[in-house]
């Protein structure tokens, strides 16, 4: 096991759980008796880092996650986020909002269906553009004030927003996403920028939205699935371009003894010593692979062949829309 801290907070394993998947994104909610259990389950496998956030199933995510801890929340590192808003009834986005109201709005109701009296971890989940990000720092430093926080993030931030966050409050976190086929943050100087006012970064979808993990070509949206629709590089030519390079990282997982997915995760957690990295699954058996990254060790061979991939990728992470909405 490989242990980092975020901020201020206890060694974490560094392999943390991505609870989004549970909810919704990927296909159909998992059972909540299921889902409760796999909960469970990583804890006993010793993972403590738990995301979730306001916009995953609209709340259902942050209600699966308090049932699941309201009698073990010591044992848990709990992580949200809020900014996006969206309409109750259809489900679609209608913004993001990082005003003071409604970031006490988001919280309260975070901690109530969190079941906790606090946060660990709290992101804004994406920069609302139409105010300066100090404003919105300031509202989310009072709720650390008041001890409903203990600590801030930011998602999906440009470096300079970052830079500027710092100089209102302590910024623990930047979560990115960050995989072997997407790493515009080692380009754009978002992770200097963390290693410059300390902050962690969280590498979301490490294992490109499973992607990485190893894919069959024949691979079918299971009801409705967020690859299949807003996302390229999971479409058409893209994605037999894309499954072509998988294959190559499972040719050097398989030099190694390990799967591609471990491989991938690896990958991450050497890029740099504050990282930490939040797969998502909804299954115990690639819960356990992933857990079994930890013990991977990349050879420079091995990581020459890794990181020439990442040029080749076809299509981008997200639509034209949420490509907007990032590298706020």
């Amino acid at each position: 096991m490989i242990r980092r801290s975020i901020g201020s907070s206890r060694p974490l394993n560094a392999i943390g759980l991505g609870c989004m998947g549970m909810s919704f994104a990927y296909g159909p909610a998992m059972e909540e008796a299921d889902a409760i259990a796999l909960l469970h389950e990583a804890i006993d496998l010793g993972v403590d880092h738990f995301d979730t956030a306001e916009i995953y199933g609209m709340g259902h995510n942050e209600q699966l996650l308090g049932k699941a801890f309201n009698d073990r929340r010591d044992k848990v590192f709990i992580a949200t986020k809020f900014g996006p808003t969206y309409n109750r009834e259809t489900g679609q986005r209608t913004g993001v909002d990082g005003s003071e109201k409604n970031a006490r709005r988001a919280i309260e109701q975070s901690l109530r269906f969190l079941q906790t009296d606090h946060i660990d971890l709290w992101y804004l989940h994406r920069r609302d553009l139409s105010r300066p990000i100090e404003e919105t720092i300031g509202a989310m430093a009072q709720m650390v004030k008041e001890g409903k926080v203990g600590q801030i993030g930011l998602s999906e931030v440009a470096a300079e927003s970052l830079r500027a966050a710092s100089k209102v409050h302590a910024i623990s976190a930047v979560q990115s996403e960050f995989s072997i086929f997407t790493r515009f943050i080692e380009e754009d100087g978002v992770l200097a920028a963390c290693k410059d006012v300390g902050a962690t970064l969280v590498a979301y979808s490490p294992l490109g939205r499973g992607m990485l993990a190893g894919w069959s070509k024949d691979w079918k949206a299971d009801g409705w699935d967020f690859r299949a629709t807003m996302a390229p590089r999971f479409q058409g030519e893209a994605l037999e371009n894309n499954l072509a390079l998988v294959e190559e990282i499972a040719h050097v997982a398989s030099d190694l003894g390990a799967t591609a997915g471990e491989v991938a995760l690896a990958w991450v957690l050497q890029r740099a010593d504050n990282i930490v990295t939040i797969p998502g699954t909804t299954k115990l058996t690639n819960l356990k692979q992933n857990l079994a990254a930890a013990y991977v060790k990349l050879t420079p061979a091995a990581l020459a062949k890794l990181d020439s991939l990442a040029a080749k990728v076809k299509g981008e992470r997200y639509d034209e829309n949420g490509m907007k909405a990032v590298n706020g």
